[in-house]
């Protein structure tokens, strides 16, 4: 059996209200504060994922138990993404830079580049090289 896929937009705003336990309003205001931005229809209706009812749901538990207010909601969805970025990142450099290549650059955009060792970044790949050379502690001076 197939796994669904939990960002396909498959719920109308009713449907996403109920399943998160919220009133559609409640959803209209999250959409136009940034919070939880379902994907549009043409015809310009709503359509939540799995994943959009899930963060409603964190939404709810942010406010309701924890006490958050919706900016330091929003700041906390915006940080979660971000560390997904970043692990999503580190896990594609992982296998590369576990083999030994210590060598990375900056892409045009920004990107992390690894670059073999004894190789050079093409011109258009990397701006700034950063050669690691591992962890070096020093001994304390001996006391005169």
């Amino acid at each position: 059996m197939e796994q669904p896929d939990v960002d396909e937009p498959v719920f109308l705003i009713s449907a996403a209200a109920e399943l998160a336990g919220m009133h559609a309003q409640t959803l209209r205001q999250y959409d136009r504060l940034g919070l939880v931005v379902p994907r549009r229809r043409p015809g310009g209706g709503r359509r939540y994922s799995l994943r959009d009812v899930a963060t409603l749901r964190e939404i709810q538990r942010l406010s309701q138990e924890e006490g958050i207010n919706l900016a330091g909601i929003a700041r906390i969805l915006t940080l979660t993404r971000r560390v997904q970025q970043l692990e999503t990142e580190v896990e594609r450099l992982r296998p590369r830079a576990d083999t030994g290549s210590r060598v990375f650059t900056t892409g045009p955009s920004g990107n992390v580049v690894i670059v073999e060792r004894g190789q050079r970044a093409r011109r258009d790949e990397g701006r700034t090289i950063v050669l690691w050379a591992g962890h070096r502690t020093q001994e304390p001076a001996a006391a005169e």
